[in-house]
């Protein structure tokens, strides 16, 4: 099982990043997909979450309106677009799968630096 964010880096105030996370190794439709964060010294917390199928979304407070979770079965990856982004934006940001407690992973995160 293999989960690999990519997409992260620097972006000034306001601007947008996509984040991708490409899953291999099992049967991606079946697992919820989430989007996670974790700032320096902050608990990691849940950022996105989408449903298999990609018909429903959830999303944190904080990132209402500005973040958009969607994924393309057909190519085992799921994606978070930023738009709007803030300086209490930046953070690790993990994709993970959920389907069961057995049957959760993680991938190694990547690094969402938002800053002027």
């Amino acid at each position: 099982v293999q989960l690999v964010e990519s997409g992260g880096g620097l972006v000034q105030p306001g601007g947008s990043l996509r984040l991708s996370c490409a899953a291999s190794g099992f049967t991606f439709s079946s697992y919820g997909m989430s989007w996670y964060r974790q700032a320096p010294g902050k608990e990691r917390e849940s950022v996105a979450t989408i449903t298999g199928t990609g018909s429903s979304t959830t999303y944190a407070d904080s990132v209402k309106g500005r973040f958009t979770i969607s994924r393309d079965n057909a190519k085992n990856t799921v994606y978070l677009q930023m738009n709007s982004l803030k300086p209490e934006d930046t953070a690790v940001y993990y994709c993970r799968a959920y389907r069961t407690l057995l049957n959760t992973y993680w991938g190694q995160g990547t690094q969402v630096t938002v800053s002027s």
